[in-house]
């Protein structure tokens, strides 16, 4: 559903994109991760026919992003990373404006602002004005917004940023209603919780290459397999867990000091797991917590891109 191949773009002396290569299945949601700067929005104003590339092809429902702009925009949705809708409006009005906005007659955009009401739990809201609006809300009337004309492809472009947990979970469960539904997602986000919990496959993204492709799970089986985690209550007895783990895992260890945490990598999980509580307990060492875990994808991330975590959208 989409498609890139070689695909280019410099800013001045900047290069915001080199050679990306990029295919995303029908009916699936692909995240696009990376640190700032790394070329994700470029990527997306790129597809959505914001912004022309300089190189390279690219084609979004079987249409050329350069040479067939207006099909392109026909079968897609944008929601951006800040809302888009008119405050002092209602939902519905609100929607029936993007209905006209998008050249539908007027009773055919009443229509349709009626089954996206419905469809996002918005029904409800009467005349209140957006500015009324909880932040979950408002996505959700984004979303509402970007499906006027029933796109097969959906653009989200950090669509999550500044929401408490409820409204982020709204989101998710709009999203994916939409994908069971047969929607095409392309999802940029900064959280990677919000990748692993949405995603079928992900792009990493960093200085404008593709440096990593699949499904979370298998990015996480490039770090190995679980991991045994040892929380003490004292950070002064890190070194000495470390040196206990160490011998028990056969491998080297990571200490979180700030956390008082010390981890390994293990094959045999519930025989480490049964051989560390042992030792730990033979040197007398004050545990907290103890557990076995898959590697993260913050993990993932930091080990690809060699960076912090990203709090800002690039």
């Amino acid at each position: 559903m989409i498609r890139t191949e070689g695909l280019c773009k410099k800013f001045g002396e900047k290069v915001a994109l080199d050679r990306v290569d990029l295919t995303v299945a029908a009916g699936t949601v692909h995240g696009l991760l990376g640190p700032n700067g790394a070329g994700k929005t470029t990527a997306v104003r790129i597809l959505t026919t914001l912004l022309r590339p300089d190189a390279g092809h690219a084609s979004v429902a079987g249409f050329d992003v350069r040479t067939a702009a207006d099909q392109v925009r026909a079968h897609i949705g944008l929601v951006g990373q800040h809302a888009a809708v008119d405050e002092a409006l209602s939902a519905r009005q609100n929607l029936e404006l993007f209905g006209r906005l998008y050249h539908l007659p007027a009773g055919a955009a009443r229509t349709r602002a009626g089954e996206l009401l419905a469809r996002f739990t918005l029904a409800d809201t009467g005349r209140k004005p957006v500015k009324q609006f909880s932040g979950g809300m408002r996505r959700r009337l984004d979303l509402a917004a970007s499906l006027i004309l029933r796109p097969r492809v959906l653009f989200l472009d950090e669509p999550t940023t500044g929401l408490d947990p409820r409204g982020r979970n709204e989101v998710w469960e709009a999203v994916r209603a939409l994908v069971r539904e047969g929607t095409t997602v392309l999802l940029t986000t900064q959280y990677l919780d919000e990748a692993d919990q949405l995603t079928s496959a992900i792009s990493v993204v960093d200085h404008g290459r593709v440096i990593a492709e699949g499904s979370p799970t298998v990015l996480k089986s490039r770090l190995g397999g679980d991991r045994l985690d040892v929380v003490l209550h004292d950070a002064a007895e890190l070194p000495r867990a470390a040196e206990v783990l160490a011998k028990v895992a056969g491998t080297d260890t990571e200490i979180d000091a700030d956390n008082r945490r010390v981890s390994a990598p293990v094959t045999d999980a519930l025989t480490a797991l049964a051989d560390t509580v042992h030792a730990l307990r033979e040197a007398d060492l004050g545990v907290e917590d103890i557990g076995l875990r898959r590697p993260t994808l913050d993990e993932v991330f930091l080990h690809l891109t060699g960076d912090k975590k990203e709090e800002v959208p690039a």
